[in-house]
């Protein structure tokens, strides 16, 4: 008995030291497309387990949590929800270097990282909107179910505290939204770059006598169930679950629970909007308007825009992105779509100057074109991008009657203002709707930040997190233009 609680301890204490083999900051580049993106890790250990934070000091991000942090096969895990990414890299023999692989989206890009300290420090970006106590309302923690009950959702309710004086002989009840973050895992907050714009969102339509429901998307947080293998219409499902949900509660106007969709949020709003009578009206931020297929070919082109690449080598590269979504999302097999993104690189490869190659891919030989083309394939055979790149928003817009403000970030790269605008006015015009509302906001980049450079790196480094006129415009819409 004394020997096996021996060799027992004696595993737990290397464990414990392996572990702490890792603990520091540990420091890298990344080269993304000829740009090299400096990462840096946090790795603390309490108790017996790991936690991680990570840097991207270029774009100004810090602290960004890590979703988990272990250490199995001999290699350190670091999972990052937030952007969809992971890194795994195992120590070299010198117990001062880690070489592996960082994924994410789908692509994969070699990482080597040097310990610089073995005591962990960070910095915190500087983040004045995001709300902080006392809060003049009431802020509930709430549960609910799909309704199947196979899910359990978790997230937060705000709710406007009732003035005495006017609301003397019966409880008010109050409008209410529910916020619909964009792509990737999502909390309540749709946290990014430690930037909360659904809380802010939420403080100030509260403050304006809006209740706002928002809440962590599946297998984020406590909310139960797995985001992957997730799709659009799962998610559309789940925010019908909160409608639901809402309806039950005596402090809501059940006549006036609005939806407001975040760029992917923009389009679950009215998949739900055009085959449900109870919802009141629908506010979409950066929302697309025209097929997910053309939207992604112009992000790609806007995406290497602001990362510098030349208007001649993005008109170059432009056909051959289109090409591989093309014929890539009509097979199945991901051995022959493989085979088939190696040919369509190829022909394309022969008719192209290597330094464009490099400048819009990143492929410079034989082992980075199987790397782009693979990472390619896997990520259209994702069953959420799969699902998306086949959506085309004009389905479900032609079919929403109900109130609908549509605003767009005139600097946004990622859903171009103008063409998505256009197409989401055409669509509710076919619909003949009659009360729909649809804005350029100037100057203002994806998040609806006032932006300079307005590329995606940008985002981390403003302290801004979402624009107090572009808020005014829908608390006062909310409140009293959509009834005109």
């Amino acid at each position: 008995m004394n020997k096996v609680l021996a060799t027992i301890t004696l595993f737990l204490f290397s464990a414990a030291s392996f572990c702490q083999n890792y603990v520091g900051n540990w420091e890298g580049v990344l080269e993304i497309r000829g740009t090299d993106l400096p990462i840096i890790f946090h790795v603390s250990k309490t108790n017996e387990s790991l936690s991680a934070s990570f840097d991207s000091p270029s774009q100004k991000a810090y602290n960004i949590a890590c979703s988990d942090a272990f250490v199995k096969n001999d290699s350190l895990i670091l999972l990052m929800a937030k952007i969809n990414g992971r890194f795994a890299g195992k120590l070299d023999a010198d117990q001062k270097t880690l070489s592996g692989i960082w994924h994410q989206s789908g692509y994969e890009f070699p990482l080597s990282m040097l310990k610089t300290s073995d005591y962990v420090t960070s910095n915190t970006p500087k983040r004045p909107q995001t709300p902080k106590p006392p809060f003049p309302y009431k802020i509930e923690e709430v549960e609910f179910t799909n309704a199947d009950k196979s899910i359990k959702f978790d997230g937060s309710i705000t709710v406007p505290i009732p003035d005495p004086s006017v609301d003397y002989f019966r409880a008010p009840i109050y409008p209410v939204v529910i916020l619909i973050s964009g792509s990737g895992p999502q909390d309540r907050d749709e946290t990014i770059f430690n930037h909360k714009p659904f809380a802010v969102i939420a403080d100030h339509l509260t403050r304006n006598g809006i209740a706002v429901l928002r809440v962590d998307e599946r297998g984020i947080g406590k909310t139960s169930g797995m985001f992957k293998n997730s799709t659009t219409a799962d998610f559309a499902n789940d925010i019908e679950a909160g409608i639901d949900y809402l309806k039950t509660r005596v402090d809501i106007d059940s006549n006036s629970i609005g939806l407001i969709g975040h760029s992917e949020g923009g389009l679950i709003a009215p998949m739900i909007a055009s085959k449900r009578k109870d919802v009141s009206f629908i506010i979409l931020l950066a929302g697309p308007g025209i097929k997910t297929i053309e939207l992604m070919e112009q992000q790609s082109d806007d995406v290497l825009a602001a990362s510098g690449v030349s208007t001649t080598d993005r008109a170059i590269y432009r056909p051959l992105y289109k090409n591989l979504l093309a014929a890539l999302l009509m097979e199945s097999d991901t051995i022959k779509a493989k085979q088939k993104a190696i040919a369509i690189f190829k022909k394309w490869k022969n008719t192209v100057a290597d330094s464009t190659i490099k400048n819009t891919t990143g492929v410079t030989d034989e082992k980075s074109m199987i790397r782009f083309t693979n990472t390619f394939v896997n990520q259209i055979n994702d069953s959420w991008f799969n699902y998306f790149l086949k959506a085309n928003p004009a389905d479900y817009l032609s079919k929403v009657y109900c109130p609908v403000l549509a605003l767009n970030g005139e600097k946004d790269i990622q859903v171009a203002s103008k063409q998505n605008l256009e197409g989401i006015n055409v669509a509710l015009t076919k619909a003949k709707n009659k009360n729909f509302k649809t804005i350029e906001m100037a100057g203002l980049n994806h998040l609806f930040q006032k932006c300079k450079t307005c590329s995606i790196y940008e985002y981390a480094e403003l302290e801004e997190t979402f624009d107090i006129a572009t808020l005014a415009l829908i608390s006062n819409w909310i409140r009293l233009e959509r009834f005109n």
